[in-house]
């Protein structure tokens, strides 16, 4: 696997080796001793998801304030644009953020650590996106940061309105948003 920290240096975009023929390919999608080699980080997966959405869907910036979870990322089909925003107060990359096109061709994954909020756009006709969590869902710590928010800046990959959830269109700005001491 190879790791390349992004310029957020808790994140890192991981690509792993793939061994590929004429009958397909296979690939480890997560070892844990190359993990934590490449990481830095010790850390125990508790739960997996798995979300399909269409074209211009966004999902996001979502982060849990209490039982904050470390997400490993990837797209199994279709493409997306990735992003994480550090909203660690006292972090020197505080309120900046990077992204990753994902997609099942390319394989690569994207470590985001906890303390930052995390969101995704699906630029192909429909996406399924896997991810593994640090901690468990907690819906009454959940908080969501607007995605368009104009102090985030956000250079989002895509000439029109994406489609949003109702809580996701609320999302709050980043200037008032609960965010990690």
């Amino acid at each position: 696997m190879k790791a390349t920290q992004l310029a957020i240096s808790d994140v890192f975009l991981l690509e792993p080796r793939v061994f590929g023929d004429k009958r397909g390919f296979f690939f480890e999608s997560f070892n844990q001793h190359q993990f934590e080699t490449a990481t830095g980080r010790d850390v125990a997966f508790v739960q997996s998801n798995h979300s399909r959405s269409a074209k211009h869907v966004l999902r996001g910036l979502h982060y849990q304030i209490k039982q904050p979870q470390g997400k490993l990322v990837r797209v199994v089909v279709g493409e997306v644009f990735d992003v994480a925003v550090d909203i660690r107060r006292t972090s020197p990359t505080f309120g900046k953020w990077v992204g990753e096109i994902l997609n099942a061709e390319n394989k690569k994954q994207l470590w985001i650590p906890e303390g930052f909020a995390h969101g995704f756009v699906v630029l192909s006709d429909y996406a399924e996106f896997l991810y593994k969590t640090t901690d468990y869902w907690a819906p009454s710590f959940e908080r969501c940061i607007l995605w368009n928010d104009s102090d985030l800046n956000i250079d989002w990959p895509m000439s029109v309105v994406p489609v949003l959830s109702a809580k996701d269109a609320q999302g709050q700005a980043f200037k008032t948003a609960d965010v990690f001491t």
